[in-house]
């Protein structure tokens, strides 16, 4: 397939706002075609798409499975931008420009001035999601945010952030039972056939079938090769505690990464994991050089209508084989007093993040320390919010929570720190975000756990435990694998075609 069935065109206009040459507003107006909802599935739907251009799966759903409101797919976007240490790349169907940073401290700014210099004239879809900038930022990402930490070496040859300029989308709309097809144009543009042919395009290969890919042999277990040792990954637990008791940090997330070669479909894993592991950020993201495929249970950042929302994790157990099982984990976990104060930390941490952008008073613990299930795994969760500041947008709230304390620790520049020393490898995508920066002003992304990352053959699986004084080295280790066991679980089911049983 051609690149030009992926991408629009990049036209002078947006060259010029990239590249800083042009100021003033674009308008954008949505063309929309509603139709009923009630035969398909998200999941259907991008089978369909995703030989015609579709970029991106987003969906939702709480622990149990009950699905959020909106899902949405992505079609052909304008184009990509792809964040690296010393410039950015735009690429489309024609071009790939190179883009010098005029404020190399904060290459952020090239996504705010894409996102500020477009209007939308009107939302009839609703939703957060109006187009916009839709991608993933890598952890090392946070060294443009904070010079005092070296994560960026790796970020010349690599981007540490990639964005699709998303003006397509097609939503489904599981309230009222309805799918959208909307297109926006700009104002007055003579053009907007376009966006007619664009969204008929859409309700005609509605018509089509579903194509699945096949199956293929089958990963072993053992082919997952960590990047660390179970003795080695102890003895880190043993000097992150040396650390703590010498009063150098409170809390440090260690992780280890595991590593096969298969030829799974990257899109059958995320169909398995959906099923496996529902979860409120549920997403399939193909960047053309990678594929992130994740069910992730915490948000990093939310900005709705000005209200900025941070839901902290922290605090594991295994589920259960029964009901009574999983209550009885439930009455261990509220009642262990390293997870409380690991949580409680973490919580703090979130109230600071929150409060360097929010009005004076306004940052609240909504809820605190409430035990969610999922299929894997149980968590302590709690919600942090606050009101944004005049004058501060989503760029800013981002630059100010980014990375979440969950994946990092605390305080959190030195819990960095001592995790580029201690890992041997970069973090790349995990302990990242997914999720978007929307026309509208919101955003809404989410930590990249439970994430598996496919490059070609290649399948990398990552999981962390967060470290305090009285952590215990064995049971630390074995919470990265119970972390990592409903990712092999998909892989596995992908792998069989669906054949084998889901548990």
């Amino acid at each position: 397939m051609t690149a030009g069935l992926f991408f629009g065109h990049l036209r002078m206009e947006w060259l010029e706002i990239l590249t800083h040459k042009r100021s003033g507003k674009i308008r954008l107006v949505p063309r929309l075609t509603t139709l009923p909802g009630d035969l398909e599935t998200p999941v259907s739907v991008f089978l369909k798409f995703r030989p015609h251009g579709a970029r991106f799966l987003l969906e939702s759903a709480d622990g149990v499975g009950l699905t959020g409101r909106y899902s949405f797919i992505g079609m052909r976007p304008k184009f990509r931008i792809d964040l690296f240490a010393d410039h950015a790349l735009a690429t489309s169907a024609e071009h790939a420009v190179k883009i010098p940073y005029v404020d190399s401290r904060n290459p952020f700014d090239i996504l705010r001035k894409l996102i500020s210099s477009i209007e939308i004239t009107s939302n009839p879809l609703g939703s957060a999601l109006l187009g916009g900038l839709v991608g993933h930022i890598n952890y090392e990402a946070v060294g443009f945010i904070e010079p005092r930490l070296k994560l960026l070496e790796n970020g010349h040859a690599h981007p540490v952030a990639s964005f699709y300029l998303v003006d397509t989308l097609f939503v489904f709309d599981h309230f009222k039972r309805q799918m959208q097809a909307m297109a926006l144009v700009e104002n007055g543009n003579s053009k907007s056939s376009s966006a007619r042919g664009i969204i008929e395009e859409m309700t005609d290969l509605l018509k089509g079938d579903v194509k699945f890919p096949g199956s293929c042999s089958p990963t072993a277990p053992e082919s997952f090769e960590p990047n660390v040792t179970k003795s080695r990954y102890e003895q880190l637990v043993e000097v992150a505690r040396e650390n703590i008791f010498k009063g150098n940090i409170f809390q440090l997330v260690l992780s280890q990464a595991q590593v096969a070669h298969s030829p799974v479909d990257g899109f059958q894993v995320y169909r398995a994991l959906r099923m496996l592991n529902p979860s409120p950020y549920m997403f399939y993201l193909d960047m053309d050089n990678q594929e992130l495929i994740g069910s992730s249970p915490e948000v990093m950042v939310r900005l709705n209508a000005g209200k900025a929302t941070l839901r902290p994790i922290a605090g594991t157990r295994p589920r259960g084989e029964s009901e009574s099982e999983d209550i009885e984990f439930e009455k261990s976990l509220v009642a262990d007093e390293k997870e409380l104060a690991e949580h409680t930390m973490l919580v703090d941490l979130g109230r600071n993040d929150l409060g360097r952008t929010c009005k004076y008073g306004s940052v609240t613990v909504e809820r605190l320390m409430q035990v969610e299930r999922f299929s894997h795994v149980m968590h302590l969760t709690s919600t942090v919010t606050g009101q944004l500041l005049p004058g501060k947008d989503q760029f800013d709230l981002f630059s100010a929570v980014f990375p979440a304390g969950t994946v990092t620790g605390a305080p959190k520049v030195r819990a960095m720190q001592l995790i580029s020393e201690m890992e041997n490898t970069p973090r790349g995508p995990y302990a990242g975000c997914v999720g978007y920066f929307s026309l509208s002003g919101d955003m809404d992304m989410c930590i990249t756990i439970r994430t598996v990352m496919k490059q070609g053959s290649s399948l990398r699986l990552q999981a962390g435990a967060g470290l305090v004084a009285d952590s215990v080295p064995e049971r630390e280790y074995q919470e990265t694998l119970n972390k990592l066991q409903a990712l092999k679980d998909a892989i596995r089911i992908a792998e069989g075609g669906f054949h084998d049983p889901l548990h």
